[in-house]
Order: C-alpha cells, then structure tokens, then sequence
C-alpha cells in the first residue's frame, strides 16, 4: 500500500478548432487550421476539430493527419441562405457546445474559430464552455467576442477592428503572423534570388478551385507560344474536376500534375511566375518571393488581391467573371517580356511579408494573454 504523497498528473491542453470546408467554400480555412494544430501539438497540447458534414469536407483528410474530428449534421436545408454557416448561428453553436461537452466534460482550455459565418453572438453562447477564445479573420466586418484574435492579412486600415472586439482581447494583425507551414521557412531558407526570367510556372488555384480556373490557365497555356516553360499543375484531392485536370496535362509534354501534395513550398521555391487565386495562398507567394498572375475567385479575396497589386508584388487579372483565356495569355507574355518588372515583383513580395512574429501565436494561444 502506497502511503506517500499524491502526485498530481498533469493533462494536455485541451483545443478544440471549429472550422470547415467544402466544395463550395473551398479548403482553406481548414488547411491553415492544421498548421497551426501542428505546431500546438508538438507544443504537447490535444487538438480536436470540429467541422460541420458538408459535401467536399477534409474530416478524412485531417483524420489522416492524426487528429480527433466532431461532425456536425448536414444541413437539414442545402438551400440555406447563410452561405459560410450552412444553418443559423443558434443551431450551430449548440450542435458545437454538445460536441465540447461530449468530448471534454470540462470547459476547453481554449477554442478557436477560423470561420467566415461565425460573429458575436455564437462566441458569447459558448463562452462559458471554454476559458479562452480565439478568432482567426480577415474579414472585419462583424462583431467578435474573444481574448485573441489573429489577422494575417496586410491592410492599410490603422486599426480595422476598432470596436469590433473588446478593448481586452490582444489583436495580431498583419503579414508578420502568417500562417506558414515548417516547410515554408525550411524553403525560406534555400531560397535564391529571382532573376526574373520565367521557365518555370506554377499553377495553383487552391484545394477546390470551384470556378475552374485551373482548367481555364491550362488552355492560355497551351498556346506554342509557351511550350518552353515548364508547368507545376497542383490541385486538391477534393478538386471536382481533377480528372478532367490530369487528362489536359497528360496531353501537354510540359506540364507535371501534383494532387492533394505536401510540397508545395518547395515548387514554389523553384518557381519563376505563379498563377493562382488571390487568397490566403497569396502570403504564401509572398514570403518566398514569389511573383503571380492573380485572379479574384471569392468576395474575400478581393481586399487582399487589390493590396498586393498596388503594392507591386503581384499582377491581379482582375475577376473570375471578367477573366478570359486571352487576359491569361496576354498576362504571360508580359512578365515573359519584362524580366526586370518580375525581378522588381519578387523584392516588392518578400519586403511585403515583413518580420516574421509566428512564434507569438502559438506562444498566446499556449500561455494565454
């Protein structure tokens, strides 16, 4: 019989991730939710997802990755109004408390959001279920109610979230806190600088690419025009048109397809010009110098796309609905033309980025405010 002391054992921090993805909505959110779960884990802290069952969903994906999922129900009415949310914020924040509670009887050490359909109301409805609540936006415009909240996003608004979070929650904004995964910085680091002359292009318009882009730049690419340059063709696995993808490239000798892959940073890194969306992939670009044709493909998109264009570090094609074949080709034969105007959009990319202050973020959402 043991008579000593009772030694207190120590749990692991307890996250839980409300975030989603879909065919409509894309991937993005959820993918940049896994690299922040991976640096909490190896911080020793137990990350659980929590996403809601929608069509072209990465519940298998971040499954695979190791971590816990809590599937919320498919909406009872696909047709729902509310886009990002899929049902009203009522419903979902007590579908979510049940999934906290069920898995952790205690409140969560900390909960985050990174969702576009998410505001006040359902952060205050589950305030008293978690002892921290931080939120992941770009967006600022609407309310939140949490401790922390993360902006990556480069904005020339001083102080964009004036009013819209408490006066306590500690504000990380700006393009220093980025969400990058440990390859980006390994690739950082044997990066070598751009001469701007263009053989190598990658074309990446995120997971889903649900207005098919990617299939639209393959054609601008299949002029002769450009059958010196060779192509990274990269895609999701929840692509709806993948195949579609595959059987183009496999018809163009110098094209290379990569789907649902975990090197990205290094294609970058060898890339002279990319063409992709205007979203978060964009501070990817970015932060390896990396010069770009983009286009708008979602609402969100556009502050970011317009920013950066005016910054010079990339050149925006404008909107999907407004890009042809012949904008695509006639945005090549530019940067092929003007090597020293790629050059220029490389250095205008890496000084957008600035210091980079990732080590922070994990280090609040670890040791609190």
């Amino acid at each position: 019989m043991h008579n000593g002391p009772v030694t207190e054992v120590s749990r692991p921090m307890q996250i839980f991730i409300r975030a989603d993805s879909s065919y409509q909505m894309g991937t993005g959110h959820v993918m940049r939710c896994l690299t922040l779960a991976g640096e909490l884990r190896q911080r020793g802290a137990e990350v659980t997802f929590i996403c809601r069952d929608l069509p072209g969903n990465l519940a298998g994906y971040i499954r695979s990755k190791g971590y816990a999922v809590e599937l919320l129900p498919q909406p009872n009415d696909p047709s729902y109004a509310a886009f990002w949310l899929q049902t009203d914020w009522r419903t979902d924040a007590l579908e979510t408390v049940q999934r906290l509670t069920l898995a952790s009887p205690a409140p969560a050490d900390c909960l985050i959001v990174d969702h576009y359909g998410i505001d006040r109301r359902w952060e205050q409805a589950l305030s008293r279920h978690v002892h921290r609540l931080a939120v992941i936006d770009d967006l600022a415009d609407r309310p939140h109610e949490c401790s922390l909240l993360l902006d990556a996003n480069a904005s020339g608004a001083r102080d964009r979230y004036q009013g819209l979070v408490p006066d306590s929650c500690v504000k990380l904004t700006g393009t220093g806190y980025t969400i990058l995964r440990p390859e980006f910085r390994s690739a950082k680091q044997r990066l070598a600088e751009r001469d701007g002359r263009v053989g190598r292009v990658l074309v990446f318009f995120g997971g889903t690419d649900p207005t098919g882009e990617t299939l639209r730049a393959l054609q601008a690419l299949q002029n002769p025009a450009f059958a010196h340059l060779h192509l990274d063709v990269v895609l999701g696995g929840m692509n709806g048109r993948k195949e579609a993808i595959a059987t183009r490239c496999s018809a163009m000798p110098n094209a290379e397809y990569h789907c649902q892959i975990d090197y990205i940073a290094e294609l970058m890194r060898k890339a002279d010009l990319s063409i992709g969306a205007g979203g978060s992939t964009t501070w990817e670009r970015c932060y390896l110098g990396l010069p770009s044709l983009t286009i708008v493909t979602a609402d969100n998109q556009r502050e970011i796309t317009a920013l950066v264009h005016e910054q010079g570090a990339a050149y925006s094609l404008g909107e999907t609905s407004d890009v042809t074949v012949q904008a695509i080709e006639q945005g090549l034969h530019f940067m092929l033309a003007h090597p020293a105007k790629v050059k220029e959009m490389s250095g205008k990319a890496l000084q957008l980025m600035g210091e980079d202050r990732w080590d922070e973020v994990i280090t609040r959402i670890i040791g609190g405010n």
